[in-house]
Parts: structure tokens; sequence; C-alpha cells
């Protein structure tokens, strides 16, 4: 699985998280998930495609939710950044499997698909049920089963819905809903983050702003991040330093070009490589 994959999971991984996500989105707030009552199942299952070869598909998270020893039903997020056409195809087959994996239980229970999307340039307006993307032949309506898709656009979600959050995910929420009206948007929500660690990375892979990895990368600095707020000034001191760089990367660039300095001293001045001072005289924008 690669890093961007298990960056997405791991804060809805965890119960507090993802009780939160089901209470708030399915059952307005009320608190009828609690944590303690969910259990991570498995995620994978497997199937035979048109070149007859076993292959493996994997839901994002699974969970079940009990009650006490009794199974209530399975419950699945998948995250995405984009609108996919196929996702009534996905869900189809992830809950087909699901259910196939109870045909030795007494009792069938429950198996629900939640898709979170984080995109902020657009709506979903891709299918969201499976018979939107099947030519289905005169009089055969009636005998396909359909499969729907339960999008929720994070970034589009209500002031009063996001506010009824009260896990990180309530800030995940704040985050990209005010992204979406403002581009230029600089963290200042003050409360705490519990999951500091999953928050940056989940906000870096599904905003493509991995300034916000970064922000983890110094040694110590965690302790000094705890709200949204902090973040927002950590990026602005990136970004502050960053230029401050690349000021000096130009300047030493053009007395370079120029003849006055060779690129040996340029680098030392630096403390980079010969090659890697070479690749800025070649234009290439340093990480800061």
């Amino acid at each position: 699985m690669g890093e961007k994959d298990i960056s997405e999971k791991l804060l809805a991984d965890y119960e507090d998280v993802f009780a939160d996500i089901v209470n708030v989105l399915l059952f307005h707030g009320e608190k009828r998930v609690i944590p303690s009552s969910l259990q991570s199942t498995k995620n994978r299952s497997h199937y035979k495609a048109d070149d007859s070869k076993l292959h493996e598909q994997e839901r994002d998270i699974l969970k079940a939710w009990t009650d006490g020893h009794i199974q209530i039903a399975l419950i699945g997020l998948e995250n995405q950044t984009t609108p996919d056409t196929k996702m009534p195809v996905r869900i189809f087959g992830y809950e087909g499997a699901n259910y196939r994996s109870q045909l030795n239980n007494q009792t069938i229970i429950p198996v629900i698909s939640l898709v979170l999307y984080f995109g902020t340039e657009t709506r979903w307006q891709k299918p969201r049920n499976l018979k939107a993307l099947l030519n289905i032949p005169e009089g055969l309506e009636d005998y396909i089963n359909d499969c729907h898709v339960h999008v929720f656009e994070i970034a589009w979600l209500p002031d009063e819905q996001i506010n009824q959050f009260e896990s990180d995910f309530g800030i995940v929420a704040r985050y990209f809903s005010e992204l979406r009206k403002n581009k230029n948007y600089v963290p200042d929500d003050t409360r705490t983050i519990q999951h500091v660690d999953e928050v940056l990375k989940l906000l870096a892979v599904m905003s493509g702003d991995h300034s916000y990895e970064r922000i983890l990368a110094p040694t110590g600095s965690k302790r000094e991040v705890t709200t949204m707020c902090s973040v927002g000034q950590r990026l602005e001191e990136q970004g502050i330093k960053k230029g401050r760089v690349q000021e000096r990367i130009e300047l030493l660039v053009s007395l370079c070009k120029a003849g006055h300095i060779s690129i040996d001293i340029a680098a030392a001045e630096m403390h980079v490589s010969k090659e890697k001072f070479q690749k800025y005289l070649d234009g290439e924008i340093p990480e800061p």
C-alpha cells in the first residue's frame, strides 16, 4: 500500500473519529455510535476478473458496529479527492464481497458505505447509482439491481453540520470548507487537535499541499503544533524562510551567470553540493 493511501486512512481509523463521522453524517449529530462499539474488521476481498486471475480489492476503512457481542452493521468509509465515474461499480463490488463473507452466518447484517469527498474545486457531478452507468435494454429496467452511492461533499457541508463534529474531523471539515471559499485561506481554528500527525498528513494528501507534512519534520516541532492556528503560524514561517532562501539563491545564481563567482563558491555559500546548485542554475525551485 502506498504512503498516500495510508495517510488517507490514518485519521478516520481512530474509533473516536470514525464514530463522530457516522453520528454527524448519518444520525444528525445524535450519539448513536460510541467508539467502544466499533471494531476494525477485514477490509480486503478477492474476485476473479475477465482474465480468470484472482484480484484483490481493498476498502479504505471498514468497521463492525456492535452492541455487546451482537453486530449491528458493517460500515465502510471511502476517501476521494476527485469524483470517480465508476464509484457505483466499486461500491457494488465492496458491498457484494462483504455480504458474500456472511453467507455462513445465521444472521446477515447490513453493509453501509460512505464516500467522503474532499474536493474544493468542483462538486461531485458523477453518477451516484449503478443504473446511471448502464445502457439498459428496453424492458429490463425492473430486473436490474441498483446500487446507490452515498457521497458527502465535505467542503460543502453547512456550518451547522460541521459544528456538530466533536472529533478532529470537525477541524478537517472546517479547513476544507474555508479553503473552498478562499484558496489563500490560512488555518485559524483554535480547537486543540488530538491526533496531530494524522490530521496534518490527511490535509497534505487531500489538499495536495505537502507543507503540512513538513511542519512535523523538524525534531521537537510537534509539541508546538496543537491547533490549526499554530499550524497556520508555522506555514507562514515556512513561507518567510522559503522566500529568504529563494532570494539568496537568485542572487548567487545571477552572480554565477555573470561570471563574478564560480559555481563552487556559490554552492559552498548555500552549503549544497555543486550538482544541486547546478539545478538552481537550470531553473529548478528549491524546497523550503
